[in-house]
């Protein structure tokens, strides 16, 4: 189990909203310094804990009306979806402790 998966504005309601456990969006872009550090954290995570969550990740340049639609206002931006609603967010490159919360706060 595992890895991320990259989801785009046409499949963002099937992968997102309707999943039957909770999902973790990174919203990031190409030219984000921050969003490549995070990236490994969230692969890691996805091994450790992807029985219980989805790990997902929007681009925001190739997908801008999904981040439009949950006003991202910069990248990373992590939300945790549980139900199809959008339960916690944070900005910024975060250390994994503080991501692996954010996952637990929807479990």
């Amino acid at each position: 189990m595992g890895a991320t998966k990259a989801v785009t504005d046409a499949s963002f309601a099937s992968d997102v909203l309707k999943s039957d456990k909770p999902v973790l969006v990174d919203f990031w872009a190409e030219w984000c310094g921050p969003c490549r550090k995070v990236s490994p954290l969230l692969e890691e995570i996805a091994g450790e804990m992807g029985d219980q969550v989805s790990i997902v990740k929007l681009n925001i340049d190739e997908n801008p009306e999904t981040a439009r639609a949950y006003r991202v206002m910069s990248v990373p931006t992590l939300t945790i979806f549980k139900n199809g609603e959008p339960v916690q967010s944070i900005a910024g490159a975060k250390p994994k402790g503080e991501l692996v919360r954010l996952i637990e706060s929807a479990l």
